[in-house]
């Protein structure tokens, strides 16, 4: 039995203090990653700083007509708000695709975008894991990296970001609200989640004493559709091999916004730019979707065992951008 100490914090800024003066202290909301880490021994925090009093469990409408979801909405309740489905389908569809319903019930919106990777090697202490433990190495490159990155991955770490939710935010340009020592500040999602580099041990750009306390979205595009597909080993409660979450307004015939994210490739919610920039102002046709995916994917760098992510990736991507296109 490991001991540790517990504060139930009363407000953000006391969360935030009590953050900053001890450092390895963890914020505890849903707990469905973090008490899971602990019990493996990947986690061993000194203090736990319970968040789930604080008045962050709320989704409001902003004046521009986007929304601001609280870091402690659980994703059951966010996945079924009337405003999400009726005008951000892909992040509703992402929500459901996650976890289990009891473990819906109990995650949380901040808890969602901190959950760390699934790699074997991370969840074992028994192994070396640069991630875990700088400076140790990655047996995965070498090992059991079936499910592991093909984009953005370094000598250091292939894992992956296992977060369904990210890659719908991603796709919706989505912000990142954090309060932390030195006041507010906001992070848009795709830089929110790091690349591993020469420091896979961090996972976001989130500073010591830092608290997610919102997600904001965006104004809903009215003539945009949007779709999250996954797929996975089985059919429910698995992580991504690959997923795609897809925004895109077709008018006469032409792309007039596109938004493309890919989860299971990398580090981080993979955003497509250079797909996005070759489907602006094209034919919506399954020639340019495909022609356009094809030119993200040429900076793929797959291992022995995960070059299928690519493939699978690329029919993926296309046939979302397809029946979205069919819907204008």
């Amino acid at each position: 039995m490991k001991p540790f100490g517990y504060v139930r914090a009363a407000s953000v800024e006391e969360a935030v203090r009590v953050g900053s003066a001890n450092p390895g202290a963890r914020f505890l909301g849903g707990g469905t990653n973090l008490v899971d880490l602990m019990k493996l021994g990947v986690e061993n925090p000194r203090l736990l700083i319970d968040v789930t009093g604080l008045p962050l469990d709320r989704i409001e409408e902003l004046p521009d007509g986007g929304l601001r979801i609280g870091a402690m909405v659980r994703n059951s309740d966010l996945a079924a708000a009337v405003a999400v489905r009726d005008r951000y389908p892909v992040l509703s569809q992402a929500l459901l695709a996650g976890a289990s319903g009891q473990l819906r019930n109990a995650a949380t919106t901040g808890g969602n975008l901190l959950q760390r990777t699934r790699c074997v090697y991370f969840q074992d202490i028994s192994k070396p894991c640069n991630k875990r433990a700088p400076g140790t190495g990655c047996p995965a490159r070498e090992g059991e990296h079936r499910d592991l990155a093909v984009m953005g991955h370094s000598a250091h770490c292939v894992a992956t970001q296992p977060s369904d939710m990210a890659v719908a935010l991603a796709a919706l340009d989505a912000t990142v609200h954090l309060h932390g020592p030195e006041g507010e500040r906001r992070v848009p999602v795709t830089d929110f989640h790091r690349l591993p580099g020469d420091s896979p041990e961090r996972d976001t750009v989130i500073r010591p004493g830092e608290l997610i306390t919102a997600v904001e979205l965006p104004p809903h595009r009215p003539e945009a559709h949007s779709r999250y597909r996954k797929a996975r080993d089985r059919a429910s409660f698995a992580f991504a091999l690959v997923s795609v979450g897809a925004v895109l307004d077709v008018r006469d015939g032409v792309v007039r916004h596109a938004a493309l994210a890919f989860g299971g490739l990398a580090h981080r919610p993979w955003r497509a730019h250079a797909a996005e920039e070759a489907l602006q102002g094209a034919p919506a046709t399954s020639d340019t979707f495909a022609g356009a995916v094809d030119t993200e994917l040429a900076a793929a760098r797959p291992l022995r065992e995960n070059g299928f992510k690519v493939t699978l990736a690329r029919n993926l991507a296309v046939g979302v951008l397809a029946d979205l296109a069919a819907r204008t």
